[in-house]
């Protein structure tokens, strides 16, 4: 019987093998252990948007420099409509006016839904009732499409397009910017326009303003100096908690 003998070299290169494979597989246990860091900067999981804590802080400020809470908008709602406009300024999507309208279909429509912000000189420039479709709601409005003849509201983000004289009088284009959601409300002429069912003394009496074919419609008396402020290139954000939307929207979640 041959008698086996071990040879040093060999043991020394396995015992380096071993090591350098337990090296390997320690490195890697602890690499998938740690949180994506989304380049540096902290994950909201809300609505998947990537906030970074100084953009936070900054939204922030903004809201209670305007004072928003005190006109019934919510922070959360705010920051989404302001997230994004910073983007689609980022894509050179936006007029320099800087004018941001976000109406908050989750209050009644016997309240000012509607807000005209100046980013630029921080004031809130209008504050005021507005009309949803007639098939979205009686009061509230909480049913939404983006399909043609459906007389129902639609979500998300639009910018402004050019006035015109309709058969609803001065009024505004309107051009959506959310595919599956919103892009087909020139088709739809879903427009601004003044109306005289958008009037603070119908919901004295009534409870709720008058609706409308799925234009966000505003009073008249104001209807030529907002249509003024926000046109050509501003953006329109209407927002409801809507998951089919808030998950769906590139803009939010992009």
């Amino acid at each position: 019987m041959l008698e086996y003998k071990s040879n040093p070299m060999k043991k020394s290169i396995l015992g380096l093998l071993l090591a350098i494979t337990l090296i390997s597989l320690f490195s890697f246990v602890t690499n998938t252990r740690k949180e994506p860091s989304y380049n540096n900067r902290p994950y909201s999981k809300k609505y998947g948007a990537n906030v970074s804590v100084s953009s936070s802080a900054h939204i922030h400020s903004f809201y209670q420099q305007l004072s928003l809470a005190s006109k019934g908008l919510s922070e959360n709602v705010f920051t989404l409509a302001y997230q994004g406009f910073e983007k689609l300024s980022r894509l050179s999507k936006i007029s320099s006016d800087s004018v941001l309208t976000i109406i908050d279909f989750t209050k009644s429509s016997a309240k000012k839904r509607m807000y005209v912000v100046d980013l630029k000189c921080q004031k809130i420039l209008f504050n005021t009732v507005v009309a949803h479709g007639k098939n979205s709601g009686k009061e509230y409005a909480n049913i939404f499409s983006n399909r043609i003849d459906s007389h129902q509201s639609s979500l998300g983000f639009y910018l402004t397009g050019e006035p015109y004289m309709g058969s609803n009088g001065y009024s505004l284009q309107l051009n959506g910017m959310e595919p599956g959601f919103n892009d087909k409300a020139y088709e739809r002429a879903i427009v601004i326009h003044g109306a005289d069912y958008v009037n603070e003394s119908i919901t004295h009496s009534k409870g709720f303003l008058g609706r409308s074919f799925g234009c966000p419609a505003i009073p008249k008396s104001i209807s030529t100096k907002l249509i003024n402020k926000i046109k050509k290139g501003n953006l329109l954000f209407i927002y409801y908690p809507d998951r089919k939307y808030l998950n769906g929207s590139e803009i939010i979640n992009g």
